[in-house]
């Protein structure tokens, strides 16, 4: 691909993610939203998770956030809306809590199901906008491929090719596959905060003098106008490019509800308790699977 960068970003922090429970019998690898890093603005927490059935992410909340989940295995989304659909390998959903939401998300069929589950920060504007969901069959995500280098774009835009998702925070999600020998230069938006996770095989990333660096890690990216990528060994580099517009707002969070103040996270526990203010429909609503 090529794309003069006048200044590459380069690795400013690495870190290896490690295996930890979540949700019910389920294990993700957390690399943002862990205790060395808690916040890279806009972004709250970047999962690679890992289930099989009975286990999964039974009903829970969300004030304030995005949450996009990008599958290799099946898995059942349901909410107190009504929405309901099946998120099969290699399709995304993203869906905007704003200021309410109670869904799961259960693995659907036998054998493991994984993928990566991203949340974004919302503004403080949007913060009580109206929940809504994009869902992107794999088929139809925007794909294509030059000189060894094949780009999903899951946000934003890369080698020609846009994205419909919109994102209520500017945010680019590019996945990237990389064959061996080829070298990839992708734009960054030089304000944004960008990163990189690495799902499979080991590549050069910013420097080209620079070490290899495998799967299971995250890269944070310094400044500058985009990234170098070489794929110097003899297998598929796959991974993730992950940047967005920084929000440059306090944050306040408790577990699944994000806000501006500690206020305002008192204020966002009481309306679910108590069923009101976007939270409802939480009162008489079980999931199937919680059903079952």
């Amino acid at each position: 691909m090529n794309c003069e960068l006048e200044k590459p970003r380069h690795v400013v922090r690495k870190f290896h993610s490690r295996p930890q429970h979540e949700g019910v019998g389920a294990v993700v690898r957390r690399s943002i939203g862990r205790f060395e890093l808690r916040y890279f603005d806009p972004f709250l927490v970047l999962d690679e998770f890992s289930v099989a059935a009975p286990a999964g992410f039974p009903d829970h909340p969300h004030r304030g956030n995005l949450d996009s989940i990008s599958s290799k295995g099946a898995v059942m989304h349901e909410d107190f809306e009504g929405h309901k659909g099946l998120i099969k390998a290699g399709d995304l959903q993203w869906m905007t809590a704003g200021r309410g939401i109670v869904h799961s998300e259960m693995p659907a069929g036998q054998g493991l199901s994984k993928g990566l589950q991203l949340w974004v920060n919302l503004s403080s504007k949007n913060k009580m906008i109206e929940p809504r969901y994009q869902e992107i069959q794999s088929k139809d995500i925007a794909s294509t491929s030059k000189n060894g280098v094949t780009v999903r774009v899951i946000a934003g835009e890369s080698m020609g090719i846009q994205s419909p998702v919109y994102t209520c925070t500017p945010t680019m999600y590019l996945d990237f596959t990389l064959k061996p020998s080829s070298h990839l230069q992708q734009p960054i938006p030089s304000s944004w905060n960008a990163f990189v996770y690495i799902l499979e095989g080991e590549g050069i990333f910013g420097l080209e003098k620079s070490g290899p660096v495998g799967a299971h890690h995250v890269l944070l990216l310094g400044q500058g106008d985009g990234l170098q990528v070489w794929n110097r060994s003899s297998k598929m580099l796959r991974f993730v490019l992950i940047g967005g517009e920084p929000l440059d707002e306090p944050v306040a969070q408790l577990g699944p509800f994000v806000m501006n103040t500690d206020e305002e996270i008192d204020q966002t526990v009481d309306d679910f308790q108590y069923f009101v203010n976007g939270f409802e429909k939480a009162r008489h609503w079980r999931s199937e699977a919680m059903l079952d």
